[in-house]
């Protein structure tokens, strides 16, 4: 009944509810960080294991939307030809006097051609930093093969300028997103990130366009940390970390720091879950000739490593699956990489608003205090 006196008994149509979102998509994430306070008040938030994981989310928008840059081009050129045809039209037309309205199908065109001129804008640049990384691969072998004196074993890299991708394709709909292979095939979407808690609350979230996580372990745990002092006014410690082989690196791995110990797979999960049935719990000293690799798979394979990581799928997944099928949180209503963080950010405390309220339902049954009036 209160929410209806606000909005004066009416029912905002989705148009309305776009607009605030769009409007308000900064202010989501001090609201997900407001909510998360709720939670550590009453108890929700316990540190001491947390998992982190990635989930491919649809963009609002089609595969069959992506071009070439080769498409993209004569697109561009297309629609400036026919803009400049109309224009030459209507000034013999009408002369300085102005003519009716633009039929509907060239409407809002200048909207189309910056979409247009952005994806462009986008693969010349990725081309142009491909060809960057390959020349200092290059440059690299060059150097190392005058220092000892001897050729390199190996193939020999190609040549910079063929290190662009010229079939590389972006989405004339919503140029952020990106082609990401899905469980059920490919989609046009985000990669979305959250930390998670064994209790199932979320800590932190991100959105991204690269569908590999192994970028996003080091930036979500810096966020994750600064997240929980903002809610607690107190530096903490996360604890363990658990993360599935999309965040295996040992670049990561160096990462790892006193206030969140790793425990990151190192090969993709039938395969660890397969390893930790099997082989027998390692015993002895850790062997000094171990590298970071060998090291990583022998603390997973530890009683304590098997026993932790086991919570991992007791603790993320589930929430994606909650958030999916309840909160339609499998398919993005905003388009652009900032529109979607905020209304990731919007799912992400709806989902601790859920958790506090269910709480607070059963305490209320067992005669406690409710959370939430």
């Amino acid at each position: 009944a209160g929410f209806r006196l606000i909005v004066g008994d009416e029912v905002p149509d989705h148009s309305v509810i776009a607009r605030f979102r769009k409007r308000h998509r900064q202010e989501f994430e001090a609201l997900f960080v407001e909510v998360l306070k709720l939670c550590h008040a009453a108890g929700l938030v316990r540190l001491g294991v947390v998992a982190l994981d990635g989930t491919k989310v649809r963009a609002n928008a089609a595969l069959s939307a992506n071009r070439t840059a080769e498409s993209l081009e004569a697109e561009v050129a297309a629609m400036v030809s026919e803009a400049e045809q109309t224009d030459t039209a209507e000034d013999t037309l009408f002369g300085d006097e102005r003519g009716d309205e633009l039929p509907a199908s060239l409407r809002k065109a200048s909207d189309r051609q910056a979409r247009l001129r952005a994806c462009l804008d986008r693969l010349r640049t990725e081309a142009k930093a491909a060809v960057t990384r390959q020349q200092e691969k290059i440059d690299t072998r060059v150097a190392e093969e005058e220092a000892s004196g001897k050729k390199k074993r190996g193939r020999k890299p190609k040549p910079a300028e063929d290190a662009a991708n010229e079939e590389a394709k972006a989405n004339t709909t919503d140029p952020d997103s990106r082609i990401m292979k899905g469980r059920q095939g490919y989609l046009q979407g985000y990669n979305a990130q959250a930390v998670v808690t064994a209790d199932q609350i979320i800590l932190a979230s991100e959105v991204t366009h690269e569908a590999n996580d192994v970028r996003q372990l080091e930036p979500m745990v810096t966020k994750t940390l600064a997240v929980m002092e903002a809610v607690t006014g107190d530096e903490v410690a996360l604890g363990v970390g658990l993360f599935d082989a999309g965040y295996w690196s040992e670049a990561n791995a160096a990462t790892e720091t006193a206030e969140c110990e790793y425990l990151i797979a190192t090969t993709k999960d039938w395969k660890q879950r397969k390893a930790m049935r099997e082989a027998p719990p390692p015993r002895g000293r850790i062997p000094k000739s171990l590298d970071t690799r060998d090291r990583m798979e022998r603390k997973l394979l530890t009683k304590r490593g098997r026993a932790l990581y086991r919570l991992r799928s007791q603790t993320v997944e589930p929430v994606f699956g909650q958030m999916k099928e309840a909160q339609g949180a499998d398919s993005f209503t905003m388009r652009g990489k900032e529109e979607t963080k905020g209304e990731w950010n919007l799912h992400c405390a709806a989902h601790n608003i859920k958790k506090l309220h269910s709480e607070s339902v059963r305490r209320g049954k067992n005669g406690g205090k409710w959370l939430l009036n």
